[in-house]
């Protein structure tokens, strides 16, 4: 099985002392956002997860305890740094902050196992194709020799999108063009590999863009040498091709604020929860066990051949 714990929320960034409790308890109960009457028990034992995806905007507060997790678990670690300001991700560190501690992180652990995230990409009248790639370049110039790859893909303009995020200027062909081949060069020139996650776009190879996900089979043999069995894919959006993983988080409790976030439906109700509704000690993320939930344990069959 391989864990995750990015999809629903930053657990990183917000809920690491959770986290570690929960990895030293040596389980964790999730609420399925689907039938929320159903809870699921997670085994948290090293023998029990095969990967451990972490996704974050801000991996401070887990430095303290990467070399513990780094020991235990196969670690995979995707660093998402954009060059957008509090205007669009009003409780990210800034991008020299973000650099500061990718560097710390790669530095622990090594840089095959850090994936630098450029994404999503989008603009509006402030953020413009210009921006985007002069963005881009600066970042990989401080990040070039502590990662391998960089992964980015294409905003995906969900229908909450259109109310909590009206400025997004849709993209043309030509704005499209203009940046993938920007962005493809500034990559060569600091020797990066660079790829997209959840774009089936054909016409990728003429900018020397891998067309992939960002946990697939073949990044697991790049980083550990090692065949993984399943074939499952887990079709988290259009054009998806990562593997099944399986999310310990809760929708609704980020409080990163960004404008493009799909995870949350309310940013206030997501603060809410963090503030008031989340107890590093309790075996759940967000809330406690209720008298009627039904408790079934968690499927977490290996695929390490």
């Amino acid at each position: 099985m391989i864990l995750n714990i990015g999809g629903r929320t930053d657990i990183v960034n917000y809920y690491s002392e959770w986290f570690i409790n929960r990895i030293k308890e040596g389980f964790c109960y999730v609420r399925n956002p689907m039938y929320p009457q159903i809870v699921y028990k997670y085994d948290l034992s090293p023998s029990k997860i095969d990967f451990l995806i972490m996704c974050s905007k801000n991996y401070r507060p887990i430095i303290k305890y990467i070399d513990l997790l780094n020991s235990k678990y196969r670690l995979m670690c995707h660093y998402t740094i954009t060059g957008y300001g509090r205007d669009v991700e009003p409780n990210v560190p800034t991008i020299n902050e973000s650099v500061s501690t990718l560097i710390e992180l790669s530095k622990k652990i090594g840089k095959e196992k850090v994936i630098w995230r450029y994404d999503p990409i989008l603009l509006t009248k402030r953020y413009t194709k210009e921006y985007i790639i002069k963005a881009f370049d600066y970042i990989a110039s401080k990040v070039c020799n502590y990662i391998n790859r960089v992964v980015f893909s294409f905003v995906q303009i969900y229908k909450k999108l259109e109310t909590n995020f009206p400025e997004i200027v849709p993209f043309t062909d030509n704005d499209k063009d203009e940046i993938l081949r920007g962005i493809s060069q500034i990559a060569k020139k600091y020797g990066l590999r660079i790829q997209t996650c959840g774009m089936e776009e054909d016409y990728l190879e003429k900018y020397g863009i891998e067309k992939s996900g960002c946990t697939t089979k073949e990044l697991i043999k790049d980083i550990y040498n090692i065949e993984y069995k399943l074939k499952k894919e887990g079709k988290l959006r259009h054009g998806c091709h990562c593997l099944e993983t399986r999310d310990i988080g809760a929708y609704d409790s980020c409080p990163n604020g960004c404008k493009y976030c799909y995870a949350n439906q309310n940013y206030k109700v997501a603060c809410y929860m963090y503030k008031y509704n989340h107890n590093i000690n309790s075996p759940m993320l967000i809330g406690n066990l209720k008298k009627d939930d039904i408790i079934k344990e968690a499927n977490q069959k290996s695929f390490i051949d």
